[in-house]
């Protein structure tokens, strides 16, 4: 490719929204320029970039017995409405109706269009297992577009999809689809940790997210330095702390005038808050029948502890959790800042476990003023569910092995979920068994962003100069600069350099243009190829091109004539550095 006939151009300055490194860079080396929020054209350098890693994905999904096809974008709203998910996604998905007035949606995921198929293809167990997958455009319609291709409302994913016999035949697709993601990443350039994490919208019962560990992130994971535990916060478990061993004390109510929070009422009764039990107070959107209500919901938690709300809405199966208002509480009978579940009427309370487990705590007495000392869970209150709803924090103890936890930002690369039944059973997505029996197919569901997966490598790889793309989906492989080329000599050798190795099957972008040399130097450390070749009159006039990977200091004269081979020597020492990171890695639960 000619930089002269380059559909795309560079920019000295990034766009005032550019507000990642990546989204700088990219805009700037024109990968990528943006039509709307979110919303993004791939320009020349950035559909190469995109494909590599296309490639990249097709090969490791092949390599576990993937079949590729594809599936419609615009989707009937019907078969949304038979999972249920219609009712249940809130305005991320784009809605809207057909010349015949039907209910349609642009799809942001793909679970319900398989479970159709599946239900169309699939008749024995003969026909299972199968995998298939896709590389699709979606859209979601994001409420706050950031990071340029990190989180967008328009963008290509790859989703695939596993079918099963059985529960068995799921997990050996998910252990395979584990790995199968890290070889992918890996052979990007990307360094990735796979996290549990919250199974969302999409249900089941096991999820594990790929990060790329970065401040940019907007997700907060766990992870402990002694162990391989790792979790988003949003599930992330911790050892927590065991309530004194102590008998029940009888239940006394005591004047605690002024302490509406924890903090308050540890200082004034001289205790921990470990002894205290904290009340939230929340209206939670829930099944009923065949629809959703609001419940008035009351949890409690020990007082030196916070809620998690995604593990309470999990625990609650609540499709939404909001803040009860005041005139909600005291309908309740409970008083905001001095409340409890002790003699709290029509309310549907959960308690975290480390309350169960915490003997003689103090709890609000739903008296302004007031408080019980010596409340005991079973005895003076019960819940109708008892759960794990705690939120970790930097320093509580591993689950695993006890020592302190750490907090780091994630951007979340890569998901895989166990469905289970949940699509298939809704869709009546069966198969019959040896018995003859008609059974449910066990699904799995994975994704990749693709665009995103792109960003992270650019925000991972580059200097000060610009994008530094690991040879495996740089959109070229090498940048040769002709520099003087009034110079007849000069321009015979980059002309011939170019001709010998596109012959070769080197992927060259050839700037010819007519710039100054500085412009075109500082343009290929922008846009960040493996290598760079000069040819130039003091190169030529040491015997041959000069030859510099990207991101090192100096480069090495080398005869034209010898140029080929050089650079194929380069390459593969580059593509082996890749790969000597691709290895097993072991599964983490």
């Amino acid at each position: 490719m000619r930089m002269s006939n380059l559909f795309s151009q560079t920019l000295r300055q990034a766009p005032a929204e550019a507000d990642v490194t990546s989204y700088q860079l990219l805009v700037r080396a024109g990968f990528i320029r943006q039509l709307s929020s979110g919303i993004f054209s791939y320009l020349t350098l950035g559909v190469r970039a995109m494909r590599k890693i296309e490639s990249i994905i097709r090969e490791e999904m092949d390599a576990i017995g993937g079949q590729e096809i594809t599936m419609p974008v615009v989707q009937p709203a019907e078969i949304w409405k038979e999972t249920g998910r219609w009712y249940q996604v809130g305005p991320e998905m784009a809605r809207f109706k057909d010349r015949a007035d039907r209910d349609m949606v642009l799809g942001m995921t793909h679970e319900e269009v398989v479970a159709d198929l599946v239900r169309r293809e699939i008749s024995s167990y003969r026909q299972l297992p199968r995998l298939v997958y896709q590389i699709q455009t979606k859209f979601r319609d994001e409420p706050r577009s950031r990071a340029g291709l990190i989180r967008v409302r328009e963008f290509t994913m790859k989703d695939s999809y596993s079918l099963d016999v059985n529960w068995d035949g799921l997990d050996v697709q998910y252990r395979r689809h584990y790995q199968a993601y890290y070889n992918i990443y890996h052979r990007c350039g990307l360094p990735v940790l796979a996290v549990g994490s919250d199974t969302g919208m999409m249900g089941g019962s096991l999820a594990h997210e790929f990060m790329y560990l970065a401040p940019i992130g907007e997700d907060t994971l766990f992870v402990c330095d002694n162990c391989d535990y790792a979790a988003n916060r949003e599930v992330a478990r911790f050892r927590k702390p065991l309530g004194d061993d102590e008998d029940a004390l009888p239940l006394e109510k005591v004047a605690t005038p002024g302490t509406t929070t924890i903090e308050s009422l540890a200082d004034y009764l001289k205790i921990p808050k470990s002894k205290t039990a904290k009340a939230f107070f929340q209206v939670a959107t829930m099944p009923q029948d065949d629809g959703y209500a609001d419940r008035f919901v009351l949890a409690i938690i020990r007082g030196d502890m916070d809620i998690n709300e995604t593990k309470l809405a999990n625990a609650l199966k609540a499709k939404a959790l909001r803040p009860a208002t005041e005139d909600e509480i005291a309908a309740s009978g409970a008083v905001p800042g001095y409340g409890s579940a002790i003699g709290a009427a029509d309310v549907l309370v959960i308690v975290d476990d480390s309350v169960e487990s915490s003997p003689n705590l103090v709890a609000g007495a739903n008296e302004s003023g007031y408080h019980f000392i010596n409340s005991n869970y079973g005895r003076d209150y019960t819940a109708a569910i008892v759960a794990d709803i705690a939120a970790a924090r930097d320093g509580d103890a591993c689950p695993h092995c006890g020592e302190p936890l750490r907090s780091v930002r994630g951007v979340e690369v890569g998901n895989i979920f166990k469905l289970g039944t949940r699509y298939s059973a809704a869709l009546g997505a069966t198969f019959l068994d040896e018995n003859g029996t008609a059974q449910p197919v066990i699904m799995g569901s994975y994704g990749i962003g693709v665009g995103r997966l792109l960003a992270c490598v650019a925000e991972e790889h580059n200097d000060a100069q610009g994008l530094i793309w690991p040879v495996t989906i740089a959109p070229f492989q090498v940048h040769l600069v002709l520099a003087g080329g009034d110079n007849p000599a000069v321009r015979a050798a980059a002309e011939r350099l170019y001709v010998d190795l596109s012959r070769e099957g080197v992927e060259v972008l050839y700037d010819d243009r007519e710039e100054r040399p500085g412009v075109k130097f500082n343009d290929a450390d922008l846009i960040g190829l493996p290598l760079r070749i000069v040819a130039g009159a003091r190169a030529l006039a040491e015997g041959g091109v000069e030859i510099k990977r990207r991101g090192a200091q100096a480069g090495a004269i080398v005869p034209v004539d010898a140029a080929v081979t050089f650079v194929q020597a380069e390459l593969r020492a580059l593509r082996a550095e890749i790969d000597a990171t691709v290895v097993d890695v072991p599964f983490r639960e």
